[in-house]
Order: structure tokens, then C-alpha cells, then sequence
């Protein structure tokens, strides 16, 4: 079974991953560049429910209508995304895991959002919005 750890900067809060990711991403929207005070964020998903805290309770944050974002209300580490009509689902900040090299992102979405300084140059596939759409 695959078994991932990480949590924020100061180290308040802990979590495990117990599942598959899938979803990894690079997102360049302007929500997760204001929430990361980055150029993008990088993301991937697995099952709300293997997902788990270890230690300590992260802030919450409702960054839209129908998404809540959470962190470390210590640091202000960046940890997760959830859209309320998707809750059998959580993105994880990739880089907030303690082996981030054990990841690798698959796409970039939201291009259309792109700073454009911004040079995207891996030849992963680019999306204009989200997936979907």
C-alpha cells in the first residue's frame, strides 16, 4: 500500500496519504497563485477518506462559494483544496509532502490564467481551464 506523510513549515500540523494520488497538477489560476503567493500551485488528489490528520488541526479557509481551503494557522503552509459538491475527494499541496520527489505532476491546468512570464518548457500537456472543461 502506498503511504505518504507530510504537513506544514513548523510542523503543527501532520497527515497521511493512504491511497493512489491521481490529478497531478500544475495549476496556474488565480485563486491558488493568490493562496500560495506563487506563480502556480502544485496539486494531486485521492479519496477524502485516505486522507488523515496526525496531528494538529489546519485552519480552514472558504476561498470561494463551494471551495474550502485549509493550512497551518501557524506558518500559513498551504495544504489542501476541497469543492463541497466533490467531498469523496482532496487536493494535497505536493510540495507540503515530506518526499515531494516521490510525485511527479502530469499536466498543467488553468493556462489560460498563466502569468505570462511564466515559461512553461516540460512538455507536459497543457489545459486551458480545468480538465474538464
Amino acid at each position: 500500500m502506498l503511504w505518504l506523510e507530510g504537513g506544514c513549515l513548523c510542523g503543527a500540523v501532520r497527515y497521511r496519504v493512504t491511497g493512489k494520488p491521481y490529478h497531478l497538477t500544475h495549476c496556474h489560476c488565480a485563486s491558488c497563485r493568490r493562496a500560495s503567493a506563487a506563480a502556480f500551485l502544485t496539486w494531486f488528489s485521492v479519496k477524502a477518506d485516505e486522507f488523515q490528520l496526525l496531528q494538529g488541526v489546519p485552519a480552514e479557509f472558504a476561498s470561494s462559494p463551494k471551495v474550502v481551503r485549509t493550512f497551518c494557522s501557524r506558518c500559513g503552509t498551504p495544504l489542501t483544496y476541497r469543492q463541497i459538491t466533490q467531498a469523496e475527494e482532496v487536493d494535497i499541496t505536493l510540495c507540503s509532502l515530506d518526499h515531494p520527489e516521490t510525485l511527479a505532476p502530469e499536466d498543467h491546468t488553468w493556462v489560460s490564467s498563466r502569468l505570462p512570464w511564466v515559461r512553461i518548457c516540460d512538455e507536459l500537456p497543457e489545459h486551458e481551464r480545468s480538465r474538464q472543461g
